[in-house]
């Protein structure tokens, strides 16, 4: 009996491909945090506020295993490990860049929209 090769994933577009890759709350910010510079666990954690560490740990995981962050363990006691964007993953945070600038310009009527949904 031979073990079957896991069947390719299929999308229905490019966009659906990208966000199979970096769907989840805390993604987007943890490759945001990425994008300039390599950071330690506890660093990003700070960044990231309001992840747990269960779910900064576990979304860690998934873009290491896509190819969008790389792990490196220094081998050292007390444990260092840093985090960073691979050139795949900075590609893809390259795209966020037009999304970051117009979530900048748009904060008011953005905060004045989500005030609206609380309450209606």
């Amino acid at each position: 009996m031979t073990a079957k090769k896991p069947e390719k994933p299929t999308f229905i577009c490019g966009l659906d491909a990208s966000l199979r890759v970096m769907s989840g709350k805390w993604k987007p910010l943890i490759m945001y945090f990425l994008y300039y510079e390599s950071r330690r666990y506890g660093e990003l954690k700070r960044c990231v506020q309001g992840v747990t560490h269960k779910m900064l740990i576990q979304q860690l995981k998934e873009l290491e295993s896509d190819g969008i962050v790389a792990r490196k363990d220094y081998k050292e006691i007390p444990p260092r490990v840093e985090y960073s964007l691979t050139p795949l993953g900075l590609t893809l945070a390259e795209a966020f860049k037009p999304l970051c600038d117009w979530g900048e310009k748009n904060q008011s009527a953005i905060a004045a929209a989500l005030t609206k949904r609380k309450r209606g």
